[in-house]
């Protein structure tokens, strides 16, 4: 199989950490692609048409795309019913998690475009608070859940870890910590897990 990445990616980095955690790493060649919105890698465009990672082409060399698709795919891979339960009340509650995760990111990701592409005179601050504020309601939320989470490991979990180390990466002024202390201890533990050690973000 091959992996398409881009190491600032928090959707690639889920995909990354659920090879490593269900043991397909050996199996997986991740390949580094450049991507951005405004400069159209068509290149890469060719494997994956909406030219986002990450990508993956498995054995018979088709390729899927949306870091979902692919983690359920690993998933399948390694056996099913490891990061993502196959038990229907378990799996509900590991997918409501993972759209948890993704969603802050994707509130995070729209606020870094419009303040780092935008030109100032034009960006829209509405906007902006708008995406904050959906960024602040989710990790209350997962606040108020991190307690129960325990040392299990699942798709929702990784996702929601990313979604915070890129804040931490992308943000690092804003202190999302402050008044989540159970969100930021549980992330202070699972970040010690050398799949999330090898796989932080950078630039």
């Amino acid at each position: 199989m091959k992996l398409w990445y881009s190491p600032p990616s928090p959707f690639a980095r889920k995909a990354r950490i659920a090879a490593l955690e269900l043991g397909l790493a050996e199996r997986v060649e991740q390949i580094e692609v450049a991507v951005a919105p405004h400069k159209p890698n068509e290149e890469f465009g060719r494997r994956n048409p909406l030219m986002k990672v990450p990508a993956l082409e498995t054995d018979d060399g088709f390729v899927l795309f949306d870091s979902r698709v692919i983690c359920e795919y690993l998933d399948a891979q390694a056996g099913g019913d490891r990061l993502i339960p196959a038990a229907p009340g378990k799996r509900w509650t590991v997918l409501r998690r993972q759209a948890l995760g993704d969603g802050v990111t994707d509130a995070g990701i729209l606020r870094r475009y419009e303040l780092a592409a935008r030109p100032e005179a034009l960006r829209w601050a509405d906007w902006l608070a708008g995406q904050q504020k959906k960024i602040d309601l989710g990790l209350d939320l997962a606040e108020r859940e991190a307690a129960h989470w325990g040392k299990s490991l699942d798709i929702g979990q990784i996702a929601i870890a990313c979604a915070l180390h890129w804040l931490d990466f992308r943000f690092p002024g804003d202190d999302w910590r402050r008044g989540r202390p159970a969100l930021a201890a549980w992330l202070a533990e699972i970040g010690q897990r050398p799949s999330f050690a090898q796989t932080m973000p950078r630039a």
